[in-house]
């Protein structure tokens, strides 16, 4: 492209966007680079035949007024406001999510309950060993019993490692604050006080689907350009800086230079676009961190309305989905009038038997396990539409630090390079938090100092929330 650029975003994910917005409102040049041909990564919203579905549902929620002003100032009046209300379907039965003891009490039967409350009550009198694992996190706040039954084959249903090798921290980035002892007072008392995130019963929406917000974003960046349909290829560098990337779009190769760069791609692809290659040391290292990747099913049913929940998530592994939303219970504007959808979600690795399913049999796979389910029948079906995700999840395995830090201290050599988001930081960020490290990376090239690590990092936990 002519010209130098002050900044070259890599990826039109909401942290790459953030960054080329807040830069953008200072009045400066930036290119944003990205692969797909639309804005948003994960958190995007897919139009088929007048239905609208989010890549698994996106709740938004924040600690932080900030990004609560910005969003709100964004979207304005497509803010809706939907309710929280998840069950896990298992054994038949819902139980309530996050778990309700009552609830989930009665729902197994007196034997077992008092077999899971026994076992808590234990649990607390036992010396505190190290917690490593999510096994030795979720067995802690919550007892082995009950670990056995709602979270071992959900958790290695979406992982695809057993919990024992399920790092710790991504119950540290994702719900510290919540034990059975706080939702046993949850469900108990109903005390008025600022409780864990992970219990909110309400959260804010775009009427027609997250994908909005990045849309958004990026009406907000014009006129600078944001390439979409073009996959960056090579990351030429020199004596501790980027000079220029190289991407490719569907027509030819393109070289764009700038002072200054901001990656939200996966941190692994980035380290093996690398020009010098990185040292062999720091490649086997980004060898060793994986991704979960996702495939979604959405199938369009001619019915207004099929369930009330937000989502329900499937433990059991006969059923080879793991979470299903209705986008109808969160807008209803995600459907034509008198039909809705249920998006199933299915978790694995790129290259896997499923991944390589074709729509047809992946659609037809999902509409009989729905109708086993109760949830549909076939008969009422009209369409569906198949999305799959590479590199949704970061995967958090025990012993992953050393590899992540090995490549952060090597990527930190380069003076003029921000990692920014979930995917190019390798950490489990929600939407407000990928935000804010992209905004804090924009503000960084604008003359501030901030350490993007400390975004949601461990010794936070952003979904922790105290009684004042």
């Amino acid at each position: 492209m002519n010209g130098k650029f002050g900044t070259a975003v890599l990826g039109a994910g909401l942290a790459g966007l953030a960054s080329a917005y807040t830069l953008a409102k200072a009045k400066k040049r930036v290119v944003v680079v990205e692969k797909d041909s639309q804005v948003g990564g994960l958190s995007r919203t897919v139009v088929h035949n007048g239905f609208r579905f989010d890549l698994g549902g996106h709740r938004f929620f924040t600690k932080n007024p900030e990004i609560e002003e910005l969003v709100k100032n964004l979207l304005s009046d497509e803010l809706v406001v939907a309710r929280r209300s998840s069950k896990i379907f298992m054994r038949g039965k819902y139980f309530d999510y996050p778990l309700k003891p009552f609830n989930a009490l009665l729902g197994l039967g007196m034997r077992e309950s008092a077999k899971i409350v026994i076992d808590y009550s234990l649990e607390r009198l036992r010396s505190r060993k190290s917690i490593i694992s999510l096994e030795d996190w979720v067995v802690a706040n919550f007892g082995r019993e009950l670990f056995n039954i709602f979270f071992k084959e959900y958790s290695e249903k979406v992982w695809g490692i057993s919990c024992d090798r399920i790092s710790a921290e991504w119950v540290a980035q994702r719900i510290r604050g919540l034990s059975l002892g706080v939702a046993l007072k949850d469900a108990l008392l109903r005390i008025n006080h600022r409780k864990p995130a992970t219990l909110i019963r309400e959260f804010l929406y775009s009427a027609k689907g997250i994908g909005r917000l990045a849309e958004r974003l990026r009406e907000e960046v014009a006129p600078n350009p944001v390439l979409l349909g073009c996959r960056v290829k090579r990351v030429d560098h020199a004596r501790g800086r980027i000079l220029n990337i190289t991407a490719q779009n569907c027509d030819s190769e393109i070289t764009i230079e700038a002072s200054n760069y901001i990656s939200s791609i996966p941190i692994t692809s980035l380290v093996k676009m690398l020009s010098p290659e990185p040292p062999e040391e720091v490649l086997q290292a980004a060898s060793k961190l994986r991704f979960r990747d996702t495939v979604i099913v959405a199938i369009m049913v001619n019915k207004p309305r099929v369930t009330s929940l937000s989502w329900i998530y499937i433990p059991e592994k006969k059923i080879p989905f793991g979470r299903i939303h209705e986008p109808n219970n969160w807008s209803e504007a995600m459907s034509p009038r008198g039909k809705t959808s249920l998006v199933t979600e299915y978790f694995c690795f790129s290259g896997e038997k499923l991944w390589n399913m074709s729509d047809e049999e992946l659609a037809q796979v999902t509409v009989e396990h729905l109708e086993e389910l109760g949830f549909i029948k076939e008969k009422d079906v009209i369409d569906s539409r198949v999305v799959r995700v590479r590199n949704a999840y970061p995967l958090l395995e025990v012993g992953y630090r050393r590899h992540y830090e090995m490549i952060l201290d090597y990527l930190s050599g380069f003076e003029n390079l921000q990692l920014v988001g979930r995917t190019g930081m390798f950490r489990y960020h929600n939407m407000d938090h990928a935000m804010e490290t992209g905004i804090k990376a924009a503000r960084n090239i604008l003359g501030e100092k901030h350490d993007l690590l400390t975004v949601n990092c461990a010794t936070e936990y952003i979904e922790e929330v105290h009684p004042r």
